[in-house]
């Protein structure tokens, strides 16, 4: 009989009319146990129920599945990726798709690699730096069809963190809870001074817990000024509100 994980993780995917076969499912309980196991060590999740890591990681980031068709080739970035959700997850469940996933702590990207590595992943690596440095480099500046990012800050900052990784046409994700309303709204000057535009605030329930969610949806309409990001710790400090 299968472990309560699993039998999370195919519950919630077929909520989510996913069609998942046994090797994806095996990757992401190899995810699951090394999550766990190098959590020991360093910081990576303060979830530690099985069938929660289930539900408010795996399924969680893959809800965006619902919204969005992705297809060969393209290319995602995980701003602020952490324990690498939830760039992983889609990466394992759309293999066909390129994905980075940046975080600022060394020791993070230590465990994002080698758990690629251990998942057999290509067209995937971690990369180590913050946002605002790595929105200015020429190599990954208006590179991306879509940034997606979860747990991370309020709105009005995030969307100068990600916006400038996103190619004209490209669409950034923010994973966000119920109540995003006010954060959209507040974040409506930082949308526009980078080139977006305000898709949709799609609002769904989780599969199996049935918790309120939100993923806000906004396109790239034209080219983010140079300016944009600001230096290091500036867009926490002075928000374009």
């Amino acid at each position: 009989m299968p472990d309560l994980f699993r039998r999370v993780l195919r519950k919630g995917f077929d909520e989510l009319a996913l069609s998942i076969n046994e090797e994806k499912i095996e990757k992401l309980a190899l995810y699951k146990d090394m999550l766990l196991s190098w959590n020991e060590q360093i910081n990576l999740t303060a979830i530690l129920d099985q069938e929660e890591i289930a539900i408010k990681h795996f399924i969680d980031s893959l809800a965006v599945s619902r919204f969005i068709d992705f297809k060969k080739d393209q290319k995602l970035i995980d701003i602020g990726s952490g324990a690498g959700f939830p760039g992983l997850p889609i990466k394992i469940i759309f293999p066909e798709i390129n994905v980075t996933l940046l975080d600022s702590l060394q020791k993070r990207c230590r465990f994002l690699n080698e758990l690629i590595r251990e998942l057999g992943l290509s067209g995937i690596e971690a990369v180590h730096g913050r946002a605002e440095e790595k929105g200015q480099d020429p190599l990954m500046r208006e590179e991306f069809d879509f940034a997606v990012a979860r747990a991370v800050t309020k709105l009005p900052v995030l969307v100068e963190y990600c916006l400038p990784f996103v190619k004209e046409g490209g669409i950034f994700i923010a994973f966000k809870g119920p109540g995003v309303n006010d954060e959209t709204k507040s974040a409506q000057k930082a949308i526009t001074l980078l080139g977006g535009r305000l898709i949709e605030n799609k609002r769904f329930t989780l599969p199996v817990s049935k918790e309120e969610r939100s993923l806000v949806l906004i396109g790239k309409k034209e080219s983010t000024e140079k300016i944009y990001p600001r230096r290091p710790g500036i867009p926490e400090k002075k928000p374009l509100l």
